[in-house]
């Protein structure tokens, strides 16, 4: 399913997966890199709990990479909200049946507004 909101915001969709079809239940842990949870901690201030609690949000949105992806791995990209409700940006990828987060942040402007708009 592909939607464009706007023009301006097109290069912000991707291929939009309805919650329903993305089953995260093959997916029971995540993979973590020393680097990425340092990264993620210092420069953006992400602790590993809270990307943890994005992929249990019921509102979640997640798009696939198609800009980061290659022929060997798919990236996609979550946006949701945590259980104090800080909306975040994360970039993942599926790994030997596990989820392994390679950033996060806090979502911008334009992200927030995918995340709420109603799909």
């Amino acid at each position: 399913m592909r939607q464009t909101l706007s023009p301006h915001l097109d290069k912000y969709i991707y291929t939009i997966y309805i919650t329903g079809m993305f089953d995260f239940s093959a997916y029971q842990e995540f993979e973590w890199g020393d680097w990425n949870i340092k990264k993620n901690q210092q420069k953006h201030r992400v602790t590993v709990v809270e990307c943890e609690q994005i992929f249990s949000d019921p509102q979640k949105r997640i798009f696939h990479d198609r800009s980061h992806s290659t022929k060997k791995e798919n990236r996609f990209i979550l946006i949701g909200s945590t259980d104090a409700r800080r909306m975040l940006y994360i970039a993942f990828t599926l790994r030997n049946n596990r989820i392994r987060v390679i950033s996060a942040r806090d979502l911008n402007r334009k992200e927030k507004y995918l995340y709420e708009e109603k799909i």
